[in-house]
């Protein structure tokens, strides 16, 4: 449980009292008792209000309203303000303000324009921090910390450069270490001076995002840069924890956001939380593995949905509205992948500025007559209903897919083979799979405990870091099923290339040596040819991207190429290593073929669907105390039907046996 004082699914949001008068305080509360509103966040960018000079604070303004809220059953989550820095800060000290990639300063404005490593912008967070924590310590209202907001973006400043070489001594000790590591005598790179060591921009080792001469470089400077943001959070966290180590302390993450490690960010985090703004026409897989992911950072553990919009978003090439019972069934969506709260950005619309034609549960007409808050109302009403039994459980996964974010970014680095190779997109895939098959999935680090999997997917495993071949042996041998696909074991940790044949520190788990790697534009398809049938897997499929040259050295050959040089050599293999097995996918495979394999390999370890649905509806699970809580979700425009062996409907108290017909955008919560 996040919290004691408040047992139950937190319903709330993102409040902005200092950005309205008086009048309106009290018609706020009274709209927030309609809806069910039982937190509201607040002070996350309020600095330069608390604070308008070096020595002064302003926080009567926020005892007021804390209290306010307090006295009328509605409790708060603090945010530390530490977002923006003030105006005058960044005058008086333009230490703070960030160098952007292109290697300009940056002026005031905007917001997350503090540089990470400014001495001056930490010693200041610190402070507020401290002084928020003492003021607030005891308050009976205030149920958790929220740390800055949406933590990003990277600096490449002075002070920065500075840093960087220190955590690169600390890292790699000398300079001897730091040259061989990253290949420096690859044109003339050798470093004797640790100052001679500059951030990889625009201006020096980078060609652009994403694309870099010298991979080693970029790959440090960007889990450095996810370091030092870190290191931001962990001061205001510890000078926080100093004063009342009780109240949970989070900040709100992003989902796949790239530029940060938020495996790393999990492991510092009381509670993870977490913003969910999916476009008009996002697929609701993605949106599921972004729940599942988050859910991942603590090892399973519930997590906040911090930020939702209740209709319409404002920063979006296309603001649609969610259409009647949208906001409710994705609500209920973060529920079923692990949340334990359901918050707003934003309770009353902004009236000004870039968000302000962002939703929220008051509109700018200041009433209750809208459709948005009767939905909001509606879904006060049931989240109270649902929270003793709900809240605290878990999702039980035994298919677990493995993400890292230092994978990632070394893959997009990479120089080749392929432009068209994404990282997210190749994990994607293979969890769309599984969720179309209603199969429950773990998103995983490579720090996972993998014995409570039966299946463990691996797509495109570029780098594998120290141990973790061994780790990946050691769960396959005691007869788990493990899958991995082209572009894998290329590499280790620092972007070096494993030498001794392609996939690397894998080659004997996998059974197999890849000679070549072919990259063609993605119009350009080859063919999967079963060479028989194999579970679900029949006849022949597509593929395209990227074509592996494999030799098997002890691997089943389950498919073959169809055309090209390469026809009729392998390209899926299934090799036995002890107990277990190793699935390979020499290429980027169609939709049938991953649809087939995910029932092959699930049906192989006795993995079976949740529930047969009809497609576009999800059904995910919670457990806890013995009891099972069955997710039904209808992402269809029209009403479904399908078979359900019994059950109570806790949204309804109705008893479920036989034919179900679930409305648009419907959804069941089934007890067993």
């Amino acid at each position: 449980m996040i919290n004691e004082k408040l047992p139950k699914i937190w319903y709330g949001g993102d409040y902005n009292p200092e950005q309205w008068e008086k009048e309106d305080w009290d018609e706020d509360v009274r709209m927030f008792k309609l809806a069910g509103i039982d937190v509201a966040t607040l002070n996350v960018f309020s600095w330069a209000l608390n604070q308008p000079d070096e020595e002064t604070y302003h926080f009567s303004w926020l005892d007021e309203q804390i209290d306010r809220l307090y006295q009328n059953g509605i409790y708060t989550c603090l945010a530390t303000s530490t977002a923006a820095h003030p105006a005058w800060m960044a005058k008086k000290y333009p230490d703070v303000l960030r160098v952007d990639y292109q290697g300009r300063k940056r002026k005031f404005g905007g917001r997350h324009n503090s540089c990470p490593n400014s001495p001056t912008y930490r010693k200041y967070a610190e402070r507020i921090a401290d002084r928020l924590g003492e003021r607030y310590k005891d308050h009976p209202g205030v149920l958790i910390w929220h740390v800055s907001n949406e933590y990003g973006g990277y600096c490449y400043c002075d002070n920065c450069a500075k840093s960087f070489r220190e955590w690169l001594q600390e890292k790699y000790g000398n300079l001897d270490t730091l040259n061989k590591t990253w290949n420096t005598r690859f044109w003339g790179h050798t470093f004797y001076e640790w100052d001679e060591i500059v951030p990889p921009n625009v201006l020096s080792e980078e060609m652009a995002r994403n694309s870099s001469y010298f991979q080693g470089i970029s790959l440090d400077y960007r889990i450095f840069q996810s370091d030092s943001l870190l290191e931001c959070f962990k001061l205001e966290r510890d000078v926080l924890k100093k004063h009342n180590s009780a109240i949970p302390v989070t900040t709100n993450l992003m989902g796949t956001y790239s530029e940060l490690d938020y495996f790393k960010w999990g492991k510092e985090m009381d509670v993870v939380s977490w913003d969910n703004y999916p476009r008009y026409n996002t697929p609701p897989s993605f949106t599921a593995l972004a729940h599942d992911l988050m859910r991942g950072l603590k090892s399973g553990q519930p997590f906040m949905l911090m930020e939702q919009t209740p209709s319409q978003q404002n920063w979006q090439a296309y603001n649609s509205l969610k259409r009647p019972g949208v906001m409710r069934l994705w609500s209920y969506q973060a529920v079923a992948r692990g949340a334990d709260t359901v918050m707003f950005f934003q309770l009353r619309r902004s009236v000004a500025a870039c968000e302000k034609y962002h939703g929220a549960v008051i509109e700018h007409v200041g009433h209750e007559n809208t459709r948005v808050f009767r939905e909001t109302a509606e879904l006060g009403k049931e989240l109270v209903k649902l929270s003793d039994k709900l809240l605290d459980s878990r999702v039980p996964a035994k298919a677990a897919i493995v993400y890292d974010w230092e994978n990632r970014w070394a893959t997009e680095l990479s120089s080749g083979p392929s432009k068209a190779l994404d990282y997210l997109n190749e994990v994607q895939k293979y969890y769309t799979a599984l969720f179309d098959e209603n199969i429950l999935v773990d998103m995983i680090s490579v720090d996972e405990d993998l014995s409570q999997y039966e299946i463990v997917f691996a797509p495109v495993l570029y780098m594998v870091k120290s141990g973790y071949a061994n780790k990946l042996k050691e769960f396959v041998q005691n007869g788990g099923t493990f899958v991995t696909t082209f572009f894998s074991g290329i590499v280790n940790e620092h972007d070096l290339v494993t030498l001794g044949g392609y996939p690397g520190e894998l080659r004997d788990l996998l059974g197999i040596w890849v000679e070549e790697i072919d990259a063609l534009p993605p119009e350009v398809k080859n063919q999967i040819v079963m060479k028989k049938p194999a579970g679900s897997l029949n006849g022949s499929y597509e593929c395209s991207l990227l074509f592996d040259i494999i030799h098997s050295e002890g691997a089943e050959v389950l498919a073959e190429y169809g055309s090209d040089f390469y026809a009729g050599t392998p390209v899926i293999t299934r090799n036995s290593f002890g107990k277990g097995k190793a699935y390979y996918v020499g290429t980027c495979p169609d939709t049938a073929f991953l649809t087939d394999f995910v029932k092959t390999v699930c049906v192989e370890k006795e993995i079976k669907p949740l529930l047969n649905v009809p497609k576009g509806v999800e059904v995910t699970e919670r457990r806890k105390d013995g009891r099972s809580y069955l997710f039904v979700m209808n992402h269809n425009a029209t009403t479904v039907e399908f078979e359900i062996g019994g059950g109570t409907d806790l949204l309804t108290d109705k008893e479920l046996n036989g034919t179900i017909s679930l409305d648009a955008y419907g959804v069941l919560i089934v007890e067993n």
